[in-house]
């Protein structure tokens, strides 16, 4: 009788809530921008909260959800484009 040994990656997963709060997390951040501004000449809007959020996506160590992470940041980041959220320098 042979036996093989399985190395087996024990899976760790997140609560249910911690997922819905790193989703909630990843949605706040991506709808943050940095609007700097000088009427009526030109303004300058920044992505500041995509970064930060993809900063934090590619720090967490439980990497399964990831994907899901990306997308929520970039609809947030399309939703934060046209909704007057964020910060506003005028110069």
């Amino acid at each position: 009788m042979l036996m093989v040994k399985k190395n087996r990656k024990s899976l760790i997963k997140d609560s249910d809530e911690e997922f819905f709060l790193k989703l909630v997390m990843f949605l706040v951040f991506g709808c943050l921008w940095l609007r700097v501004e000088r009427f009526p000449e030109w303004q300058l809007p920044i992505p500041f909260g995509l970064l930060l959020g993809l900063w934090f996506a590619s720090r967490d160590h439980f990497a399964i959800n990831r994907k899901i992470e990306y997308a929520v940041l970039l609809l947030a980041c399309l939703v934060g484009f046209w909704l007057p959220i964020g910060v506003r320098v005028s110069l």
